[in-house]
């Protein structure tokens, strides 16, 4: 349904109602790309929330397909890494054929971004608490990665988007430094406000900063065949390596 002048449209599913990692997405998207956002209402963080959130998932899936959107992102990574990474592979099938269009998820995204930049080996930091992030770990570690740490910041699920971002850079650091063997670091979700750490993080710890806004983008322009680097993000969008898209 991409309107005049459109480079294409884009259904968005988010998780939550909070408007931080959207606008970030619209700060750094390039012009000419429509997106059509819906939301579901997460608000603890829980395991038990997000395995009950996939029929709202669908349901929305549904509402922008019929819309005519060329590509649907049911975004935010814990639902979908709960899920674990073969069931979402099934239901990405399942419903790119029973709503004939293409469709990529922030896991997904996170993968082919990794796949991308030739990343085998990272540390991976989170905004959860306790055993949840031995579940977002054993999702990488099935889609054949190898996941050194999942280290989880001591935050509430509410008051993720007030953390200074200051302070997830010096966790981020103090966990890469307990792993130096990683390839890259993986930021999961877009609910902390840090898109200023990411360069500097880069440049410091000479690795790739795998971060869910700037992921998104890159992906977005990918399965829009859209080729515009971006600068001041990171390397991903800066460089905007080639990953093959899926296709159906």
């Amino acid at each position: 349904m991409a309107l005049n002048d459109s480079r294409g449209t884009v259904g968005i599913v988010r998780p939550t109602q909070r408007t931080g990692g959207y606008e970030e997405l619209l700060q750094i998207l390039p012009s000419g790309i429509e997106l059509i956002p819906l939301c579901l209402d997460v608000r603890r963080g829980a395991i038990d929330e997000f395995k009950s959130a996939i029929p709202a998932y669908e349901a929305k899936v549904a509402e922008l397909a019929k819309l005519g959107v060329d590509v649907i992102n049911p975004s935010g990574a814990p639902p979908f890494m709960v899920l674990g990474y073969a069931n979402e592979q099934e239901l990405i099938r399942k419903w790119e054929q029973t709503y004939n269009t293409r469709i990529f998820t922030s896991g997904t995204s996170n993968i082919d971004a990794m796949r991308a930049l030739d990343v085998k080996r990272f540390v991976g930091v989170t905004y959860f608490r306790g055993d949840i992030n031995r579940v977002y770990a054993q999702y990488f570690i099935d889609a054949g990665f190898d996941c050194l740490e999942m280290a989880g910041t001591d935050v509430d699920f509410d008051k993720v988007p007030e953390l200074p971002s200051d302070r997830v850079y010096h966790f981020i650091k103090d966990a890469f430094q307990k792993n130096d063997k990683a390839q890259a670091i993986y930021m999961l979700g877009p609910a902390w406000r840090t898109l200023d750490i990411i360069e500097k993080l880069e440049s410091e710890l000479g690795v790739p900063v795998i971060h869910a806004v700037p992921v998104q983008c890159w992906d977005i322009q990918r399965h829009l065949d859209i080729h515009e680097p971006v600068k001041g993000f990171g390397c991903l969008i800066a460089e905007m390596p080639e990953g093959g898209v899926r296709r159906r």
